[in-house]
């Protein structure tokens, strides 16, 4: 049997308005130039100019709207108010689209320069190669990634040939076009793992002692060469440290990455900093940047549109209705837009008084182990906003302090509780692991227990497995790898 019943629920959803203010906080300087020009674009109601802005709040928005009338009456019946009042339909909702406004239209940028594969395809060009050679030489090419490698073996480009491109030729075939393309520049391309890379780069060299012997290491001795086995090595060649010492300060020579240096096209990121912070007689102070702070206003020519028919109290045709509609959303949307631009100064600027409040004494110092431990929730709650609107202030902004450029990601850290109870912070250990890595003895470098040890005789309570962490974190390779002769 069908049952009816009512159910009642409260829901929490934000406006548009709301999800337009998060996207806005999140942008960083650059992004929010460009967003107000877009804005500026597509909005004739909001200029940059120097104007006054506050004429627009003299134009009263609160009117009722009346039915709308039916075609037998007067054109003349209308008058402003119908058309300028705020309970008019929203422009977003008469905006229909099979995609969302909020969508990002990411387009990627249009670059110039040769890459390794045309400086490859140059070369290549340089040799008489028959038709079916020169297709194999230019699929080999094509394998060639980003490194300079080719990671995939000769069986398996004779089948990539078959498959792909129609071609059947023997292993024998491909090692010969796989030797050309290993003697063009620069030195190791086309290798297929590190040890032919070293050992390319090196046949390429003047045949010295050193050079012949550090070829005889890489041929032979490659896995304990790799794990820094010095001992075994001298062994196994019966000779002294010095003579190994040479050969490996010509093997550090080498690029394992020969076709990293290869690409002339340079991606680069351009970063501004949002706050430039100093120091004065132990005052830290800080002024936005004014970029991020962009001076909008109502245009005037807009303003004075309304006013012309405030002022004469003229009325309004059917034939006008749609035209001071227009105007009346774009008035709206310019100054939800302005409202927004001077929210976002005044979150960016609560939420970096309440970090330099925290952080006061490294600011102060410049000294990372001075750094206070901090999470987003200390700064959310410190100013009374959400955890994820401080996630979106923090996302690609940066501050200029007389320490450098840094982004405000770098003064949030974990805590961590030492044997007298005192909370520190990550990067404070982190800190004290780097220093004393690089003070330690090159010829026996610490393990991670020897850093345990180090730290707990410091007070700082840490397992093995978290200086592991913390050293991976810092792109610091283990004892065994550090170790040099």
């Amino acid at each position: 049997m069908v049952k009816q019943s009512l159910q009642q629920s409260l829901q929490q959803k934000l406006s548009p308005q709301q999800i337009q203010l998060m996207k806005l906080i999140e942008l960083s300087t650059l992004e929010l130039e460009q967003k107000v020009k877009d804005e500026i674009e597509t909005n004739p109601a909001l200029d940059d100019d120097h104007l006054s802005s506050d004429s627009v709040d003299d134009i009263e928005l609160d009117h009722d709207v009346p039915e709308p009338s039916d075609s037998s009456e007067s054109e003349n019946d209308f008058d402003l108010d119908q058309y300028i009042s705020d309970d008019e339909v929203p422009a977003y909702k008469l905006y229909a689209n099979n995609s969302s406004q909020d969508d990002e239209n990411e387009k990627a940028p249009i670059v110039g320069g040769s890459t390794h594969l045309d400086i490859l395809k140059t070369q290549l060009s340089e040799f008489k190669l028959g038709e079916k050679e020169q297709r194999i030489a230019e699929y080999i090419i094509g394998c060639v990634d980003e490194d300079g490698y080719i990671r995939r073996s000769v069986e398996e480009i004779v089948d990539d040939l078959v498959f792909k491109e129609n071609l059947i030729c023997s292993e024998s075939e491909i090692r010969k076009i796989l030797s050309i393309v290993q003697s063009f520049d620069p030195p190791g391309i086309g290798a297929q793992n590190l040890q032919e890379c070293l050992l390319l780069q090196l046949g390429r060299k003047e045949k010295t002692e050193d050079i012949l012997f550090a070829i005889d290491v890489l041929s032979l001795q490659f896995k304990q060469f790799v794990n820094k086995h010095y001992s075994k090595i001298c062994e196994k060649f019966k000779v002294d440290e010095s003579v190994l010492k040479n050969a490996i300060l010509e093997i550090e020579k080498l690029n394992p990455k020969p076709a990293s240096n290869s690409n002339d096209t340079k991606y680069t990121q351009q970063i501004i900093p949002d706050f430039s912070l100093s120091i004065d007689d132990e005052e830290i102070t800080f002024t936005l940047n004014s970029r991020n702070a962009p001076t909008l206003n109502i245009s005037k020519e807009y303003l004075n549109m309304l006013n012309l028919y405030k002022e004469s109290g003229g009325e309004v045709t059917k034939k006008n209705k749609q035209a001071f509609l227009f105007i009346k959303q774009k008035l709206d949307s310019a100054r939800w837009f302005i409202n927004a631009i001077q929210q976002r100064q005044q979150t960016l600027i609560q939420t970096i008084t309440s970090i330099i409040k925290i952080q006061k004494k490294y600011f102060l110092s410049g000294d990372e182990k001075d750094l206070a431990p901090m999470i987003l929730k200390d700064v959310a709650e410190d100013i009374n906003m959400d955890i994820s609107t401080i996630s979106r202030v923090v996302n690609s902004k940066y501050i200029e302090t007389p320490y450098g450029i840094k982004s405000l990601k770098y003064y949030f850290s974990e805590s961590m509780s030492k044997s007298d109870g005192e909370s520190v912070s990550v990067k404070e250990i982190k800190s004290i692991i780097e220093e004393k890595i690089n003070e330690e003895s090159k010829n026996s470098p610490m393990n991670d227990q020897a850093l345990v040890d180090f730290l707990n005789e410091k007070g700082y309570q840490i397992a093995r497995r978290t200086v592991a962490k913390y050293r991976e974190q810092m792109h610091i390779p283990v004892a065994r790898l550090r170790k040099k002769l």
